[in-house]
């Protein structure tokens, strides 16, 4: 079969009726079915399919799902597992925006925060709301720093991602808007073999209110996945991006498989895979990874 429908729940969220109507709804505009391959039981199933494309098959399908919390992802079969994964930090790998819980240091999370999600909306321009929101904490004491990683938590599913990718002989990069802070102490908790993100300048302790230049933005992180694919002698075909906001959006739409996950409404748009219901553990199971091939951690 040339494409893949593979359906994604929460544990013990699907069924075989969920399995029933998706591939009933396929069949019903012409498509081929084969054998349905559980990757995980009540959790993730692929369902091969052929002579339909892959929008139409995800369309057909969430018609026929209505508003059950399964995630959708249709693909060609071929080439599903990815050599390099390039992930976003804040709201994908950690569950937080970490210059959002500094600022709560500073009495104006609620304010930054604001600014932050327009930002991550695509209603600002994020070099400058950056440089904003990074200026108003000028002063405040660099132990905000430790403080907001000592409460900054992993989002379910991300650690085994990345062991389960490496452990496949994948190349995985952390890159941010956030900053370097973070992603250091991220990456090497998680395991990726490299990370990049802004610098957060400090005076005397305290943060300056400015930040290194020149600012890693949308755009670089998309020169970023171009750079590492080339270094590594990889098509963009055969990597695989997620993030949540604006400045992830070109770095998904760029990749083999990129991933909109839990994403402001602008990103969700535009992009052509996305999950919504389910934890980063979807990652794999979109790549074909059964349950059983996921990488202690």
């Amino acid at each position: 079969m040339s494409h893949v429908l593979t359906l994604i729940a929460p544990p013990a969220g699907l069924t075989s009726a969920h399995l029933a109507a998706a591939r009933g709804a396929l069949m019903a505009l012409g498509a081929d079915c084969d054998a349905p391959d559980w990757l995980a039981e009540n959790e993730a199933v692929d369902l091969p399919f052929a002579a339909l494309a892959a929008e139409q098959a995800i369309a057909a399908a969430r018609g026929a799902l209505g508003d059950a919390p399964i995630d959708l992802i249709a693909q060609p079969a071929e080439g599903r597992r990815k050599k390099l994964l390039l992930a976003d930090m804040d709201s994908t790998i950690v569950t937080s925006e970490t210059l959002d819980e500094i600022a709560a240091f500073a009495g104006l999370k609620d304010k930054i925060a604001e600014i932050t999600a327009r930002s991550m909306n695509g209603e600002l321009d994020f070099q400058q709301a950056l440089i904003q929101r990074v200026g108003m904490l000028k002063g405040l004491d660099a132990s905000a720093l430790e403080e907001t990683w000592k409460t900054t938590e992993l989002t379910p599913g991300a650690a085994v991602l990345v062991a389960t990718m490496r452990a496949h002989g994948a190349h995985t990069a952390l890159v941010s808007g956030g900053f370097t802070f973070f992603t250091g102490r991220v990456a090497e908790l998680v395991g990726f073999h490299e990370h990049h993100a802004n610098t957060l300048l400090l005076e005397g302790g305290k943060l300056a209110g400015t930040v290194g230049m020149p600012i890693l933005d949308r755009d670089a992180k998309l020169a970023t996945l171009k750079r590492l694919a080339a270094s590594l002698g990889l098509a963009l075909t055969e990597t695989i991006t997620v993030g949540d906001g604006a400045n992830d959006l070109a770095m998904i739409q760029a990749a083999g498989l990129g991933i909109a996950y839990h994403a402001k409404p602008v990103v969700a748009a535009a992009a052509r895979h996305r999950i919504n219901h389910t934890d980063l553990r979807s990652l794999l199971y979109a790549q074909g990874f059964h349950a059983a091939e996921f990488a202690a951690t």
